[in-house]
């Protein structure tokens, strides 16, 4: 090996010793539950740890039964070369393949087992230990070509375990087993938090070529749940620092900033000649400050424009991945060049730069959350994701982020989930007559929920009935009261008061939920029974018909005369009445005012005799003493 490729590895080894140092490298690995259902003497629920690769069914689970091959029992090699298919029978359960660790790459293990048709692989550890994470093999064009064509989910499990399950399969039991990712990705509320790990540097091989055809295809529905308020995105990228001791070394300064601070890998693997680590590390923060100046903006969704277009625009091959490109793109998009270049500050200055010290930061894990380590990184609601980064596994793992029924619709689409309301409308209540349902698709599956209709809410267990309540509760399938049109005529039982009950019309007997009956007012004498009547029943009502040339008055149930000689002798009547009430009213007045008067008459008479004789009294004696003394 030469000296100066000797030297690259040496320094490429100390700058990831010492962010791990820095760090205090903790790596989570990421699990999920698998639950043995049968056979009872071995039921029990234990963890296993997702596959970095293939497509884990985050938000669901998968039920199978556990197959251990005879052969090719470490599945390095095609099972087609053995004459062995996992392919499941019609109406049976999907086959998950139990094989040994050890000999060849996990992900080559896998992709022969999927070749060979089953719906899960469980890796049984071949060493008494934790479990770790199966990741995909390093950059190899011979591995690249299946593992971006693995589709189905993969496990580890502890040694113990897959020596249990061995024991019942070859003992002739049927080992049922449940693979559960339900709980893999917390889903706390309506919002979820995830984050990408990334890097601007097109020229890494597999992993850069995975990652740049992600961002590209997963552009539009991130741009979707970031507008619609459904997700808060954030971008970040890895740095490590150069060790003091070598900051002065050429090494050092061609692939780092600010005095050996934040560095990457040199991206053709060669100091002598292409772009240095320093000029991805200027991308990585350049693309960093885009996000935070349209952030700023409300606008954080352009990130993925920029990372885009940039991608397109000025890719290293070209020797377009520079400054002058990056501005051209940054124009194109509106942004605000002047803010960009101020939030990436100088780096050249032997300082911190307050940008990538964040990112350092938060490379450290936190919570439940380990250290990344790994590039690309997903992290979801605070957990890494596993598994192959395509839009498609990404997104199920996004949406198994909602709290359940605050999903939004691209997670409920035939792409990424199962509708379990279309098969017997999920067990749940439903009214085929009015098009209602108390089935509600989630990511997770479904619930039975009485459904709001036009702003009236229906009420009951979702299950087996319910019943619309409240206002307004009539206009929906006529409150599940009984209705009924004949002859234009329209009648139903419901009350739009706020009552729950049914009533039958007016007009009609009966329960008013399943019947309502006419009656008949004619038969049952309730109305027409004038002598002068004739009476018709009709549906809801009646008709009532007067002899002659009498008038019906519906009101009063009688018949009147309609010609006019009655009527004015009917006036004529009024107005002898009205005399006569007129003068009785003036005669009784004339008799007050008479008897008014004379009392009055009486009272000043009486008064004024006081004074002096009348004519009509006789002398009044004087009371008053006349003795002289």
């Amino acid at each position: 090996m030469e000296l100066r490729t000797l030297q690259h590895h040496l320094l490429q080894g100390f700058m990831l010793l010492s962010l791990i140092s820095n760090c205090y490298a903790r790596f989570v690995v990421e699990k999920n539950s698998l639950t043995v259902t049968s056979p009872e003497k071995i039921k029990g629920t234990h963890d296993s740890a997702i596959g970095n690769f293939g497509i884990p069914q985050y938000g669901g689970s998968m039920a199978g039964v556990v197959v251990y091959p005879k052969e090719n029992q470490k599945a390095c090699k095609s099972f087609d070369d053995f004459g062995i298919s996992f392919k499941s029978k019609p109406g049976s359960l999907p086959t998950f393949v139990l094989v040994d660790r050890g000999d060849c790459f996990f992900a080559l293990k896998v992709w022969n087992v999927q070749q060979a048709g089953a719906s899960a692989v469980l890796v049984a550890d071949d060493i008494e230990e934790a479990l770790i994470t199966m990741d995909n093999p390093e950059e190899d064009s011979s591995s690249a070509k299946y593992i971006e064509n693995i589709t189905i989910p993969s496990a580890l499990i502890e040694k113990t375990f897959g020596e249990t399950l061995k024991k019942a399969i070859s003992g002739g039991d049927m080992v049922n087993v449940n693979l559960d990712w339900r709980e893999a990705v917390p889903h706390p509320d309506d919002r979820v938090e995830y984050e990408l790990w990334t890097n601007s540097n097109d020229e890494c091989g597999v992993k850069c070529d995975m990652l740049m055809a992600f961002v590209k295809d997963f552009k539009g529905a991130a741009q979707i749940l970031e507008k619609g308020g459904y997700t808060q995105f954030t971008p970040h990228y890895i740095t490590w620092y150069c060790p003091q001791a070598f900051t002065l070394s050429r090494q050092c300064k061609s692939q780092c900033i600010n005095h050996g601070r934040y560095c990457a890998p040199d991206p053709e693997q060669d100091f002598s000649s292409g772009y240095e680590g320093k000029d991805v590390v200027i991308e990585n923060l350049r693309q960093l400050c885009v996000f935070k100046v349209a952030n700023e903006t409300n606008r954080p969704w352009v990130w993925w424009d920029y990372v885009t277009d940039f991608q397109i625009r000025c890719p290293m091959k070209e020797k377009k991945y520079n400054k002058e490109c990056a501005d051209g793109v940054i124009k194109s998009l509106g942004l605000d060049a002047k803010r960009i270049e101020k939030c990436m500050g100088d780096p050249d200055a032997d300082m911190e730069n307050p940008v990538l010290k964040e990112e350092q930061d938060a490379q450290v894990g936190k919570g439940s959350r380990g250290d990344v380590t790994i590039l690309p990184t997903l992290v979801v609601n605070n957990r890494q994701y596993r598994g192959k980064l395509a839009k498609g596994a990404v997104l199920k793992a996004i949406c198994a982020g909602f709290e359940e029924t605050t999903e939004p619709a691209v997670c409920l689409s035939g792409d990424v989930e199962t509708n379990e309301c279309l098969e017997n409308n999920g067990g749940c209540w439903q009214d085929k007559a009015a098009n209602l349902t108390a089935c509600r698709d989630t990511f997770r599956g479904r619930v039975c929920e009485c459904p709001l209709v036009d702003g009236v809410q229906f009420k009951g267990d979702g299950y087996s009935h319910c019943e619309p309540g409240g206002p307004g509760r009539c206009k929906i399938n006529n409150g599940g009261c009984w209705h009924e049109s004949r002859n234009g005529r329209a009648y139903s039982a419901c009350l739009d008061n706020g009552d729950v009950k049914c009533q039958c019309p007016p007009g009609f007997k009966g329960d008013g939920v399943k019947s309502c009956e006419d009656i008949d007012e004619c038969k049952e004498k309730r109305a027409c029974q004038c002598p002068e009547c004739s009476c018709k029943n009709t549906w809801g009502s009646y008709e009532c018909t007067c002899n002659g040339d009498l008038l019906y008055i519906r009101d009063h149930d009688t018949c009147i005369s309609k010609s006019g000689t009655e009527v004015r002798s009917a006036w004529a009547a009024m107005w002898v009445i009205l005399i006569g009430l007129a003068m009785a009213g003036g005669g009784a007045y004339l008799v007050y005012k008479y008897r008014l008067r004379s009392y009055m008459d009486s009272e000043i008479r009486a008064i004024m005799a006081q004074y002096m004789p009348l004519d009509s009294q006789g002398e009044v004696p004087n009371h008053v003493s006349n003795d002289r003394a």
